[in-house]
């Protein structure tokens, strides 16, 4: 196993600033992720498909992400980190000028593979990062900082990608894109420090946590929760009709003040989770979301009463990730990439599979049931989350010694960390 050659930094270093460094390019990520769903009409015009066939750029995207994280984890978990973010984010633009040069639909779904793959090495990778940056006691407040990269993009860059595509055409959107990806370039290249994460000596036992059954209890956690969390999500428009309907413009803002919410809830979970455990703040954020949607039944119909409910529902629903990020690497601290990996493709997995059972529940159940389903598979989340992944004495000790490790650290290793 190869030991990190720059330790944590003690708690005067400067790990706030390389998360928030981090956090610039998560949000060029979730840009790419959120913007190409406002531009799809354009891109069947110009692809000649139709919108649904358009909509599978969306599919293969996060298809590939999800099976690509863990893999590319384990395949670069002993390279550089700067190294690798840095390669991550210029794979992630040539995936995106691939997609805007894109003569037809297959070398437009070749695009989005590449992009995929740039995304699915830099998230994860810069999660991991943070956390070690930070030190174990600060993870869930590092992983906050590298997520509100994703929560904003929801925001800000979703929405400009999205207006500049609809003045300048769907190409534009996918330029845009890579022209962001390659700014944060300078960035990750000049302001991090070259760290190396412990990894194992071989990919077999690199991979090991995909055979760990705590692991593998908090995967299943992320994937029934994302599941509940995006089945109102999805279904927005449907859920909210009584008082969007005829009314576009109120969505939007519907969506914005959920992403605003969800940026700040986001930040508050980590600190939480670092305080009082993130366990207990997964299972009772779960559950209160599961009442905030049996709430969503009676409060849809008015603006006055929807309104609270998104904020409330936004806050929440971004309140899971961080945390779970925080609980598999806890539990599996030798390969924090491959666990970061691997929870973000639990959670691309429990996006997708919540269009599948919101779908089935529209059409069982109806819109203005559809909360309750989500309900449901979020108080099964909560369950789960007692029962699953718990810490092991050992990684505890792991970790206390790593705390330990990092206060006693020399004022030049903090400075070489910064």
């Amino acid at each position: 196993m190869s030991a990190p050659t720059t330790p944590s930094p003690t708690p005067q270093g400067r790990w706030r600033s390389h998360a928030v460094t981090l956090a610039f390019g998560t949000f060029v990520v979730g840009t790419d992720a959120y913007v190409i769903a406002g531009v799809l009409p354009d891109i069947a015009d110009a692809l000649n498909v139709s919108v649904a066939a358009a909509g599978q750029l969306v599919t293969v995207f996060a298809i590939a992400y999800a099976v690509l994280a863990p893999v590319l984890a384990g395949l670069t978990s002993h390279w550089p980190r700067r190294g690798l973010l840095v390669t991550a984010l210029v794979t992630f633009a040539v995936g995106n000028a691939v997609t805007a040069l894109a003569p037809g639909y297959a070398s437009a779904m070749c695009g989005r593979v590449v992009a995929a793959a740039g995304a699915a090495m830099f998230t994860p990778n810069a999660g991991a990062t943070a956390a070690h940056l930070s030190g174990p006691e600060r993870r869930g407040q590092a992983f906050s900082i590298v997520t509100m990269g994703l929560s904003s993009s929801l925001v800000l860059g979703a929405p400009l990608g999205t207006l500049l595509g609809q003045a300048l055409g769907w190409q534009a959107t996918m330029w845009f894109v890579a022209a962001l990806g390659i700014a944060v370039v300078p960035l990750l290249a000049l302001r991090l420090p070259e760290i190396r994460l412990a990894s194992g000596s071989g990919f077999g036992q690199r991979m090991s946590p995909l055979t760990d059954r705590k692991v593998l209890g908090v995967l299943l956690v992320t994937v029934v929760a994302f599941i509940g969390i995006f089945i109102p999500y999805t279904y927005i428009s449907e859920v909210y009709a009584p008082v969007t309907a005829g009314h576009d413009n109120l969505l939007t803002i519907l969506l914005l003040v959920f992403g605003v919410a969800g940026t700040a809830g986001n930040l508050v979970a980590g600190s939480l989770a670092d305080r009082q455990g993130p366990r207990r703040v997964v299972s009772l954020v779960t559950l209160a979301l599961a009442a905030v949607f049996v709430v969503t039944v009676a409060a849809r119909n008015e603006l006055i009463t929807a309104l609270p409910v998104i904020v409330v529902s936004g806050w929440l629903s971004w309140s899971v990730l961080a945390p779970q990020q925080r609980r598999i690497v806890d539990l599996a601290p030798r390969e924090p990439a491959l666990s970061v990996a691997l929870n973000a493709s639990g959670a691309y997995v429990g996006i997708s599979l919540s269009a599948v059972v919101g779908a089935i529940g529209l059409d069982a159940f109806g819109a203005a049931r559809l909360p309750l389903l989500a309900a449901g598979v979020l108080v099964l989340a909560s369950a789960l989350t007692w029962v699953t992944g718990g810490r092991t004495r050992q990684v505890a000790a792991e970790d206390e010694a790593a705390g330990s490790g990092a206060t006693r650290g020399t004022a030049a290793e903090s400075k070489a960390a910064r």
